[in-house]
């Protein structure tokens, strides 16, 4: 089933573990496969549209999205993902390495759509600070909040007018309970750009830590 707009009701799809594209010890990792992120592009792109992943990762965006022929950009912090990216892809250059909290400050394109999956994070007993790549003991859940929302305030200077922004979250549990990261996240970032649907992802395997992954669709209109 899908909406009268044709945005679907649940997005379903396989997990295809172990990954090839990504390296140990990340092959196992079910969500924001190379499957999601065309049917992804399929939903809401067209060829020759500059798509931006602000978390790029393993790069899995920028290289479906270059096979759709699309032109696309990504930041990355981690030199290491960075480079790993840029193997995958036929124009590197358009991999950059970055702090997405400064994103602004880049020089990146006018670009028609992004579509990223942010560094996850619970609210307890998490003191790695997801935005510094884990690599600091910082961490704070309302502080990460707050700077996605201003990550995405500054990407609404660099998509351009009524461009689509596409965002993987996921609401979690452990040993602490329960995570409402997915929809945390979606009010934070519908303070500075208008919030259109959610999409279920009905993995056929998903990982136990995993209450729910989303789609969170937003769209570059004051909210």
């Amino acid at each position: 089933m899908a909406a009268s707009d044709g945005t679907p009701d649940c997005i379903q799809l396989k997990a295809a573990v172990p990954r090839s594209d990504r390296p140990p010890p990340f092959e196992d990792d079910v969500t924001f496969s190379e499957a999601f992120v065309e049917t992804i592009l399929g939903l809401y792109t067209r060829p020759g549209d500059v798509i931006l992943d602000p978390f790029v990762g393993f790069g899995t965006t920028v290289a479906v999205a270059e096979r759709m022929d699309r032109v696309a950009f990504g930041v990355e912090l981690l030199d290491e993902r960075a480079d790993y990216a840029r193997s995958r892809v036929r124009y590197p250059e358009r991999i950059i390495t970055g702090d997405a909290r400064s994103i602004a400050d880049l020089a990146l394109p006018a670009c028609d759509f992004s579509l990223t999956s942010p560094p996850f994070m619970t609210r307890e007993n998490h003191p790695q600070n997801p935005l510094d790549g884990y690599r600091s003991f910082d961490g704070d859940y309302e502080t990460y909040l707050a700077e996605l929302r201003d990550i995405y305030r500054q990407l609404r200077t660099i998509l351009k007018p009524d461009a689509i922004a596409v965002v993987n979250a996921a609401n979690l549990r452990d040993s602490s309970g329960a995570t409402f990261l997915a929809w945390d996240i979606c009010r934070h970032v519908a303070a500075v750009m208008r919030f259109e649907t959610e999409i279920p992802i009905c993995w056929d395997y998903s990982h136990p830590a995993v209450i729910q992954d989303y789609c969170l669709v937003f769209r570059n209109r004051e909210p």
